[in-house]
């Protein structure tokens, strides 16, 4: 036997890379370090003096939202207890509206009543007709007080907008469309009719034919 060559001795063979698994799990490389920061962290550096300064816009602005709610809340109750006063007066006006009328029509009442004390089969006639033209002109003048006034167009023209026609006649003298006879007075009350006058109208004559 020869003795073997020592250039040949038996080495290990050279170191490949190997190739990853396919199916193998692989641990993600840990991350690179981040980069060292450049500076100091990002920030709004203001002086003690701007600081002082906002701090006082601030309180300032506070105190004024606060003057402001406090003027909100004055000025809700004002007009809540307004609201309610309102709705007194409205109320009080409702019941007593017709208070001052009433007052006034208290002595027609009492006129009445004591006519009618007084009344008896022997009664004067014409001490009734004096008692009962006196209480109407009591009633009258409490009326015009209140701004009632009596709307009686006899002989004036007809006006729908203040009379109501019952019926249409022949008039011989009076001008046609014009009231002839009042059946009932009508009243206004401030100029506003409360009830027409109710009254017949003078015909016009019929045109001969020709």
């Amino acid at each position: 036997m020869t003795q073997a060559d020592p250039t040949l001795e038996s080495r290990d063979p050279p170191e490949t890379a190997a190739a990853p698994h396919p199916f193998a799990e692989t641990t993600p490389a840990p991350e690179a370090p981040a980069a060292a920061a450049t500076g100091e962290e990002t920030g709004i550096l203001i002086s003690r003096e701007e600081f002082d300064a906002l701090r006082q816009d601030l309180d300032q602005a506070l105190a004024k939202a606060d003057e402001h709610w406090k003027l909100y809340l004055a000025s809700h109750a004002e007009m809540e207890n307004l609201r309610k006063r309102t709705e007194r007066e409205v109320q009080n006006a409702h019941k007593f509206a017709l208070e001052r009328f009433f007052g006034e029509l208290l002595p027609v009442r009492d006129s009445l009543e004591l006519g009618l004390a007084v009344a008896s089969d022997t009664v004067d006639v014409t001490q009734l007709r004096e008692g009962i033209d006196l209480t109407l002109k009591q009633l009258t003048v409490a009326m015009e007080k209140f701004g009632v006034r009596e709307v009686n167009p006899l002989g004036a023209k007809f006006d729908p907008n203040l009379h109501e026609a019952m019926a249409v006649i022949p008039a011989g003298d009076a001008e046609p469309n014009t009231v002839v006879q009042v059946m009932q007075k009508g009243y206004l009350l401030n100029e506003r009719l409360i009830r027409p006058a109710k009254v017949i109208v003078a015909q016009a004559a019929p045109r001969s034919a020709g």
